[in-house]
């Protein structure tokens, strides 16, 4: 039997490989939803459904570029599945608007390999009573 680190890194490494979907120039971010030990959603940052794949103009990110945790979320909302209770693996550490979606998913615990220079999300996170927990992986800091 695995134990709970072992897993934990396990996905944040399967985030980061989906992280190479996105076509994202400055920073690629993958997410992944596990609930009951099961993927039940991913989704990497870029632009939306019917969007050119490029996300920044002149070394900007453009305004419409979605977030790798909000893409995740938002597929669940057209599932059938349900995010109450799940984990959210993220290479990333989530910003204060995905974080925002992610306490009113019902995401119980967020597990991030990288720190981001704001923590405003972080904390927004853990005022609301969800799990955080910084993992790095090997090669990702």
């Amino acid at each position: 039997m695995k134990d709970a680190t072992t897993l934990d890194k396990r996905y944040l490494r399967m985030a980061r490989i989906w992280s190479e979907n996105s076509y994202c120039q400055r920073r690629q971010v993958g997410a992944l939803v596990v609930k009951d030990k099961m993927i039940i959603s991913d989704g990497y940052n870029g632009t939306p459904s019917g969007f050119e794949n490029i996300c920044e103009e002149d070394g900007v990110t453009k305004p419409y570029v979605l977030h790798a945790e909000a893409n995740a979320i938002t597929k669940i909302a057209r599932s059938g599945n349900n995010s109450e209770g799940a984990t959210l693996y993220v290479t990333d550490s989530p910003c204060i608007e995905c974080a925002k979606l992610i306490i009113q998913s019902g995401i119980r615990r967020v597990v991030f390999a990288r720190s981001y220079r704001l923590t405003d999300g972080i904390d927004l996170l853990r005022r609301a009573g969800i799990e955080v927990e910084h993992m790095p992986i090997e090669g990702y800091e």
